[in-house]
C-alpha cells in the first residue's frame, strides 16, 4: 500500500508540474518499487510458507526498518538552526529545485531579494517579491515532523512484521507429512 502510495504521489507531482527534478521523481518511484517488490516476496513466501522468501523478507524488511527509524528519528531531531543549514546548502546546490520553490511560493532568493539576478515567480515583474527562506523554514519544519511522525509509524508496524514472519517462519508448514518432522 505504501508503495503504490509513492508511486502515485511522484506520478501526481510530476503531471501538475509540481516537481520538475527527474531525480526526484525517479528516486521516489524506484523506492515504491523496491517495496512493492519486497511486500510480494513477503506474500508469497507466506502462501507457499517458502522458508527461504520469508527469510529474505524477513532480513530486507529488517534493513529497511533500520533506514526508516533512522530517517525518522533524524527528521524528528533537527533544531531549526540545523534546518536552515540544510535548506541553504540544498538551495545552493539545485538550480531545478530552485526554480520550483521560488514559482511555487512566489519567492525570489533565499535570504535577500536581489533583483539583479533571475527568477521565475511572477512577484518579479513587480520587484515586490520577499524572500524564500523563512517561507520554506515554516513549510520544512511542519513536513519534517509529519515525516518524521508518518515514518516512526510505519516503521514500528515493520518490526511487527519481522517479529511475525519470524514466527510464521518457524511454525510446521500444515501441508506437510506430518511424520517428516519426527
Amino acid at each position: 500500500l505504501v508503495s503504490l502510495l509513492l508511486i502515485g504521489i511522484a506520478a501526481w507531482g510530476i503531471g501538475f508540474g509540481l516537481i520538475s527534478s527527474f531525480r526526484v521523481v525517479g528516486v521516489v518511484i524506484a523506492v515504491g518499487i523496491f517495496l512493492f517488490i519486497i511486500a510480494l516476496v513477503g506474500l508469497i513466501g507466506a502462501v507457499k510458507h517458502h522458508q527461504v522468501l520469508l527469510f529474505f523478507y524477513m532480513i530486507i524488511l529488517l534493513l529497511v526498518f533500520i533506514v526508516q527509524f533512522s530517517v525518522s528519528c533524524a527528521c524528528l531531531a533537527l533544531n531549526k538552526e540545523q534546518q536552515s543549514q540544510l535548506l541553504e546548502v540544498g538551495w545552493n546546490n539545485t538550480n531545478s529545485a530552485r526554480t520550483d520553490i521560488e514559482r511555487n511560493l512566489n519567492c525570489c532568493g533565499f535570504r535577500a531579494f536581489n533583483p539583479n539576478e533571475t527568477c521565475s515567480s511572477d512577484c518579479f515583474r513587480s520587484h515586490q517579491c520577499q524572500p524564500c527562506a523563512p517561507i520554506i523554514e515554516e513549510y520544512s519544519g511542519m513536513v519534517l515532523r509529519f515525516v518524521g511522525g508518518i515514518g516512526l509509524f510505519f516503521s514500528f508496524t515493520e518490526i511487527l512484521g519481522v517479529w511475525l514472519t519470524y514466527r510464521y517462519r518457524n511454525q510446521k508448514d500444515p501441508r506437510a507429512n506430518p511424520s517428516a518432522f519426527l
